[in-house]
């Protein structure tokens, strides 16, 4: 999704060949039209590493980009490629997937301190940024903290509140990472003291056990799966509170969107989310236990009515779209010898 905004943002000036490691290629919807863009064919995952890696190599080299732009862990073998083919090279580091939750794998971290040393990384998040420097032990020079942002003027706080009881929302991939189960959870808790619906938007190979978890807490009734959404601004104008339970993210661009729809925002204490919301959504942030995540809607629930306005004023003032358009843009000139 970011990529796909900057590509939109700069139009015509980049060129692009998108290769997708899994095969997936459904966001290219989300590029413009006017984007001039291809997506090559390239076997991404057959034959042994040293197979694919002289296979990657040797795209590279017959295709020669002005610079391979990479992304996560999952892209790794082209990092390796491009030190071969000789290839410009910049990686964008976004977290961390289920096994990498909770600590850093040893071969994993040897591997990107080895091979990322020449590379130009961006980092979207503070607690990122600790890790590629103090973890990985990358030179100074490469790492690039570029915050996310987003549309200000398309996520934007709703002029009225609905009626009836107060809904909890969360839009979230239905993955185990997001860990919705802890939220369904807390959401008994808090339904038992207090009169909510739970709104789930997103979908995934969860939801089937989702459902049923609903069901076995007793509040399947107040819980409304809604299933994935290509407008979501419009899911968060139907929130009074959004509500994040994952156990691992960096810095989620749903906490944004929520701040930027003037919502208080209920979440598990992960990445960089306790600097991203104003101060006083302080009593929104909680430990990754249901009974603390409850704690924390239950808070937002009783406390003061401003605190939905702060997070939309420092959404306002750190993390709008054209700053992080501007700061992308001239890491991408800079790349290329333009700036």
């Amino acid at each position: 999704m970011r990529f796909a905004a900057i590509a939109n943002h700069v139009g015509d000036a980049f060129a692009h060949s998108i290769i997708a490691m899994d095969g997936r290629t459904a966001a290219r919807d989300l590029l413009d039209a006017a984007v001039p863009v291809e997506f090559p064919k390239i076997e991404t995952r057959a034959g042994t590493f040293a197979s694919r890696i002289a296979r990657f190599a040797g795209f590279l080299r017959q295709m020669r980009p002005q610079r391979l732009m990479t992304s996560n862990w999952g892209s790794i073998d082209w990092a390796f490629a491009r030190a071969l083919a000789g290839t410009p090279h910049l990686h964008m580091e976004d977290g961390f997937g289920p096994e990498e939750r909770d600590h850093q794998l040893p071969r994993r971290v040897l591997t990107r301190r080895a091979i990322l040393r020449r590379s130009d990384i961006i980092l979207p998040s503070q607690t990122l940024l600790h890790i590629a420097s103090h973890i990985w032990r990358l030179p100074a020079r490469r790492l690039h903290h570029i915050a996310n942002g987003i549309d200000l003027a398309r996520f934007a706080p709703r002029a009225v509140r609905h009626e009836g009881p107060p809904v909890i929302g969360t839009v979230a991939a239905l993955r185990p990472e997001k860990n919705i189960g802890r939220l369904i959870e807390a959401f008994s808790i808090v339904r038992a003291q207090h009169p909510a619906r739970l709104v789930i938007v997103g979908d995934g190979a969860e939801r089937s056990s989702l459902e049923q978890r609903a069901a076995s807490l007793g509040v399947a009734g107040d819980v409304a799966f809604a299933g994935h959404s290509a407008a979501p601004q419009t899911a968060y104008a139907g929130f009074d509170i959004f509500a994040l339970s994952s156990d691992t993210e960096q810095m989620p661009l749903s906490v944004l969107e929520a701040m930027a729809c003037g919502l208080p925002v209920a979440a598990t204490d992960v990445g960089d989310v306790r600097w991203m919301l104003a101060e006083e959504n302080a009593p929104g942030i909680a430990a990754k236990s249901p009974r603390a995540l409850a704690d924390a809607i239950l808070a937002l629930l009783s406390g003061p009515c401003g605190i939905g306005a702060a997070n939309r004023r420092r959404a306002e003032t750190q993390f709008s779209d054209s700053a992080m358009f501007a700061a992308h843009v001239a890491l991408w000139n800079r790349s290329v010898g333009l700036g």
